[in-house]
């Protein structure tokens, strides 16, 4: 593609310098190649424009840039280097990129899902009613990317604009035609999904979280309502929309410009649940559409699932499934990595579960299912739980009521601790234990931390493991370890077994 056809694409406050062909673009420097476009913008922690000389060492034919004065210099130093000046640095990179891989987005209809708990199920749920149907997708998420029958690792829960639309290239040339995202309040807020036509948006629910970064649930609700506003690009065509969170009323009324499918368990919406019956490894409801009811059932488990099935359909239904399709595609959705994960437990008689929960609600909703499935054999709860540093202070002691509301042992231990002192976010969550009447056991080494939960359990308890789910890392002050919450539960059981 010509520099020339890029700019006029992009649309630039000014450009300079002699033409070029280029043949990709990139906004790291240390991955720029021969004929790239490098976009120069300023970010939260470094500034892109201080390793335009390295780009052009690597081979950048053009510099888009956010700084006047870098500009400036590169009509002056580089007169062979394309120059052009622009207001937005991140948008820029999205329109850039979306101009020299020629627009897959617009050959891919796109399903969005955000909110705090939930957004990885409902995705792989939706793309497993849409391939369920023969249709070839692309998926970006917390835990992987899918490009058609492809799995890759997903770096990010939203990448940057750039490795978005060279994933959903690659989609289409594989002969996509869906792409299910999930779409962080991050993401949306430093617009990394400027431009992306969105053609159903879903919304799961809010909860505290990430406040360390949006500052106040307003600043972080105003993010994800983003989404359903349209970024860069037209509001969603269809807002799936659950009618039982407080924050999803208030969606739903700022949504005039999309057809709003409200969806949940309160006797309104348009997709209901109702006759709810659950059981280990399986749920059963009635649910009630637009052209009546059907009977629905999910190998997954718990209240949680059927808010995350029932937004799934919804969404299927807005791209074109019969409710047969999507009953269906409900049947055969494959257990989510990390989320509600059930551990082999061999001749035990005691149940492991590996899940995700990280704020106070998910953790409460898990130990909620807990409760509800150890029930009729008489078994108690004990929960295992961390919480991350430099993150979000004020969910740790809430996290830590809730873990101890609902459970008769908690085991309090290190998540991701990061930069900080593992046993300073231990003691700031022990706060909110010591408010309820759990007994409490401490360790902040989490692979003993799991021995000793899984060594206190009896025949017919249930252990989790929450916090870390699908994640095979643990994050330290002095790096990253490999660490696996279902490989270490598993090796304890196979002693015990």
């Amino acid at each position: 593609m010509r520099w020339t056809d890029v700019v006029a694409d992009v649309g630039v406050v000014e450009s300079a310098n002699a033409p070029a062909e280029v043949t990709g673009v990139e906004y790291d420097s240390r991955r720029v190649k021969a004929g790239d476009v490098f976009v120069a913008m300023r970010g939260g922690t470094v500034d892109g424009n201080h390793y335009i000389e390295a780009a052009i060492a690597q081979g950048a034919v053009a510099v888009v840039t956010d700084s006047r004065e870098a500009c400036e210099r590169l009509r002056r130093q580089h007169a062979s280097v394309g120059a052009a000046l622009v207001e937005h640095g991140r948008r820029a990179l999205a329109e850039v990129s979306a101009a020299v891989m020629g627009h897959p987005e617009r050959r891919l209809a796109l399903s969005a899902v955000t909110g705090t708990n939930g957004k990885t199920t409902t995705a792989f749920l939706l793309e497993a009613m849409l391939r369920s149907v023969r249709r070839k997708c692309v998926l970006i998420g917390t835990i992987e990317t899918h490009v058609a029958d492809e799995v890759r690792v997903s770096p990010h829960t939203t990448p940057e604009s750039r490795d978005v639309l060279e994933i959903f290239a690659d989609g289409v040339e594989a002969g996509a035609t869906e792409a299910v995202m999930e779409m962080s309040s991050h993401a949306l807020e430093q617009e990394r999904v400027w431009g992306l036509p969105v053609d159903v948006a879903i919304f799961t629910n809010l909860t505290q979280d990430h406040l360390d970064y949006h500052g106040t649930m307003e600043a972080y609700f105003a993010a994800k309502a983003r989404l359903f506003e349209g970024v860069g690009a037209p509001p969603p065509r269809v807002a799936v929309v659950n009618a039982d969170d407080p924050y999803g009323g208030r969606l739903a009324k700022g949504a005039e410009r999309s057809q709003v499918l409200l969806y949940g368990m309160e006797d309104r919406g348009e997709f209901r649940a109702e006759e709810v019956r659950m059981l280990a490894g399986e749920t059963r409801f009635q649910m009630m559409t637009p052209k009546g009811a059907v009977q629905m059932r999910s190998p997954l488990t718990g209240r949680v699932n059927v808010y995350n099935l029932l937004a799934a359909s919804a969404a299927a239904w807005a791209r074109g499934l019969t409710l047969e399709e999507i009953v269906a595609g409900a049947a055969t959705g494959a257990q989510v990595p990390g989320r509600f994960e059930v551990v082999p437990s061999g001749d035990t008689d005691i149940t492991v579960v590996v899940d995700y929960a990280h704020t106070d609600d998910a953790l409460r909703n898990l130990i909620s299912l807990a409760r509800e499935l150890v029930k009729e054999r008489g078994g108690r709860v004990i929960t295992l739980f961390g919480c991350g540093g430099d993150r979000d202070r004020t969910k740790r002691p809430r996290m830590g009521r809730a873990a101890g509301e609902g459970s008769d042992l908690v085991v309090l231990t290190s998540d991701n601790p990061r930069s900080e002192e593992p046993m300073a976010i231990i003691e700031e969550a022990l706060a909110g234990v010591e408010q309820t009447q759990a007994t409490c056991i401490v360790e902040e080494d989490r692979t003993g931390a799991i021995e000793i939960a899984i060594r206190s359990a009896r025949p017919g308890d249930l252990v989790l493991l929450a916090g870390k789910g699908h994640e095979r890392i643990q994050i330290l002050r002095d790096g990253t370890v490999p660490f696996d919450d279902v490989a270490v539960a598993a090796g304890v059981l196979k002693e015990l077994g």
